[in-house]
């Protein structure tokens, strides 16, 4: 049985500890009218990033208003600074509240991610992997944790404590009002509270459902003198598959694709998939890893650590094949409705958006593309350390540019947000996996796991 250290639970609780602080400084510090955001631009305009964004920023109004002049005649120069400001006023209250969304999907997606790569194995009757069942189960432990606090960032979204989502804004599906968006209008059918919401509890329910009862199948076969448990599972896993496919496809377009809703992708759901799938099979080889180095995890070999790393390493190729078939496509294609996403990115995200690709493409690929190297415990913790930090700049680049525009800056809020949930990961983990045997003794195919070599 594994026994979780006091030195890691400490570490736990003082991330957390500090990330609730930072998160609360993040949403104290957020300026609260026009009057605190104008002292803001004033004094970062006497900077090189805040002039470029200050700059930027009265282009986008300039051509804003241009568009205004045509349909509703001339606007005063007062009315149109005030909207500005308004403007910037919601993207830097937007903030820490985006912060906080981008870490809390991200830890829960990378769960996800883990919680697949454990189906996928079943139901592919995998005979490498079974040594590594408590360890997928200890990490998907977060699931439930993770997925009711962001749940409850959906709810606020739809309260209105932030402006995340523009499309929950007041008056953008109505005709008679200021803030009408005929194309947002369109889709009122689809992206209205009630029915995003409810889609939002099908899938964390869903998941969460399979999650307990894999784990409780799991379990019995412990104790079970036949195969019948391992059976029932592997039914079970192959339906949440089939589940999983549609529901992670909406999901992306719900809690990711939507935060820009003038914008769409018919590869969105692979790419956020890809993404979080990589970021859980690397979790799963760093916490084998650690538990390795701590004189648990006995059957787990070298050729254990070797597939994890393959997996790293191709799952980042699949990655960087969608990012590049995605980004190549719209913009070799030239759609304003479209160019406009990567844009953005390109002129106010340039350094996050171009690094992604470095940390999730070209690291893993001069790092990991050596097979001796997957087998060396400080590569792989190393090429961990790149690819989860690259991923989680992935999702950064979602999903800020939609909340914040050029209003970013990876800060307090940012790293905070980060600290609490790694905190809470950690101690929500490595709890659960003093709950069990970290060996699932009785699976059919344990002891082809064993020894497992090549």
């Amino acid at each position: 049985m594994y026994t979780f250290s006091s030195k890691l639970k400490t570490f736990s609780f003082i991330l957390m500890a500090v990330g609730i602080l930072g998160i609360g400084y993040g949403f104290l510090n957020a300026p609260k009218d026009i009057h605190e955001v104008e002292n803001i631009l004033s004094a970062s305009s006497h900077g090189g990033h805040g002039e470029a964004t200050h700059e930027e920023a009265k282009s986008h109004e300039e051509a804003h208003t241009t568009t205004k002049h045509e349909a509703k005649g001339e606007v005063s120069e007062a009315n149109e600074h005030e909207e500005h400001l308004n403007h910037v006023l919601h993207q830097l209250q937007n903030k820490p509240w985006s912060a906080l969304y981008v870490a809390c999907i991200f830890f829960m997606l990378l769960t996800m991610g883990t919680l697949v790569f454990y189906a996928i194995n079943v139901v592919a009757v995998a005979g490498w992997s079974p040594v590594l069942n408590r360890v997928m189960q200890g990490i998907t432990a977060y699931l439930p944790i993770g997925s009711a606090i962001f749940f409850v960032i959906l709810v606020m979204c739809g309260l209105h404590f932030n402006h995340i989502f523009s499309w929950l804004n007041e008056g953008v599906t109505d005709p008679a009002s200021p803030n009408y968006d005929a194309l947002i209008a369109g889709k009122a059918g689809y992206l209205n509270f009630g029915f995003w919401i409810a889609r939002a509890f099908i899938f964390i329910a869903g998941w969460n459902l399979y999650r307990h009862l894999s784990r409780k199948n799991c379990l019995a076969q412990d104790e079970a003198d036949d195969n019948a448990n391992y059976k029932k599972n592997f039914k079970l896993s192959a339906g949440f598959l089939v589940f999983f496919i549609v529901s992670e496809s909406i999901m992306s377009w719900d809690w990711i694709m939507s935060v820009d809703p003038h914008w769409f992708s018919t590869l969105f759901g692979w790419y956020v998939f890809a993404s979080f799938f990589v970021s859980g099979i690397t979790t799963i080889a760093m916490v084998t890893v650690y538990l390795k180095s701590k004189g648990y995890l006995e059957y787990v070999n070298t050729s254990h650590i070797h597939d994890l790393a393959k997996f790293m390493f191709g799952i980042s190729i699949f990655w960087t094949y969608l990012w590049f078939s995605q980004f190549m496509l719209i913009w070799y294609a030239d759609i304003p409705e479209e160019i406009t996403y990567f844009v953005t990115r390109i002129n106010d995200y340039n350094l996050p958006f171009f690094g992604a690709v470095v940390m999730n493409f070209v690291f893993p690929l001069l790092i990991l593309v050596n097979t001796d190297f997957k087998r060396i415990t400080w590569v792989i913790v190393m090429a961990g350390i790149v690819i989860l930090a690259g991923h989680y700049i992935d999702f950064f680049n979602m999903i800020m540019p939609g909340t914040v525009g050029d209003q970013w800056f990876i800060g307090i809020p940012e790293i905070s947000s980060v600290l609490f949930f790694l905190g809470l990961f950690i101690f929500t983990v490595f709890t659960a996996l003093t709950k069990a045997p970290l060996l699932a003794k009785r699976n059919p195919y344990i002891e082809e796991s064993k020894h497992f070599h090549y």
